[in-house]
């Protein structure tokens, strides 16, 4: 395959145009991931989507997006590289969600294709912020994906465009292993709504979970605290290591207990492997 998301020495991870079919941009990573023959290992794949806007026909900036999820996207590349993680930035065509169009969450399925047409057989882990969070929840019904994580995700009031639009769908999220995470203090994207898609999901799938980090705004969700969760997750759904105990007594918990767990205080400090 020609490219293999390799960095150059003199070009760090930074992000690709988003010209032609792939969805994916270069990888973050903290140094190439090989076998003792030089061959590139790949045992499992986190996509990043970015935020995005209800409606847009403009391609958003390549540049924006990596850099919003930048740190994110080294915290987890340094996480799993001795499990074999790959860590990509989902290039969206369009910018916006689109009504019915599903622009954003088309496009992490076509990422999530990408992954496997690179990587062979590997296991998906969704992570998005605000409208990519959506997307992230929505595209979770593509076979390879095992666990999604949703960062202060936008959700309209109706769960669509128009009263006809229905609830925001939960099928496709049966079998998933499903975070949520957001702050009590987001003005953008309201945290009940959040709330109520997760007890609509918890109704038929109980893998899922939901962190509330009191009075966090809706940029805090980019600090360490919630970095080390969502790495801790996605490691522990994609390679199966050990689940923080925060993490176990959420799933566990009926709700709502288990969908409004307090983020501690220092959580960002701890399992920094």
């Amino acid at each position: 395959m020609a490219h293999q998301g390799t960095r150059s020495p003199d070009r760090p991870d930074r992000p690709d145009r988003p010209d032609g079919p792939d969805r994916l941009g270069k990888p973050f990573a903290a140094r190439p991931l090989r076998r003792p023959d030089g061959s590139r290992t790949v045992a499992g794949v986190v996509l990043l989507l970015p935020r995005g806007k209800e409606e847009s026909d403009r391609a958003p900036s390549p540049a924006a997006g990596y850099l919003s999820m930048r740190s994110l996207g080294r915290r987890l590349a340094r996480a799993g590289e001795r499990h074999g993680l790959a860590v990509h930035l989902v290039r969206y065509r369009l910018g916006g969600w689109n009504g019915e169009d599903a622009t954003l969450a088309e496009d992490a399925g076509l990422a999530a294709d990408e992954a496997v047409r690179r990587y062979g057989d590997v296991p998906v882990c969704l992570v998005g912020v605000d409208m990519g969070g959506r997307a992230a929840l929505r595209a979770a019904g593509h076979p390879a994906v095992r666990s999604v994580v949703a960062l202060a995700p936008w959700l309209p009031p109706d769960g669509g465009h128009g009263a006809a639009a229905g609830p925001e769908p939960v099928k496709q999220l049966a079998s998933r292993q499903v975070l949520v995470v957001h702050g009590t203090d987001d003005a953008r994207c309201a945290p009940e709504r959040s709330f109520r898609l997760a007890e609509r999901i918890k109704k038929t799938n109980r893998e899922v979970c939901r962190f509330e980090a009191v009075s966090y705004t809706h940029l805090d969700v980019y600090k360490r605290q919630v970095h080390t969760l969502t790495a801790d997750f996605a490691l522990g759904t994609l390679f199966g290591s050990p689940l923080p105990r925060a993490v176990r007594d959420a799933l566990a918990a009926p709700p709502p207990l288990g969908l409004r767990m307090p983020l501690a205080s220092g959580f960002g400090r701890l399992r920094e492997g």
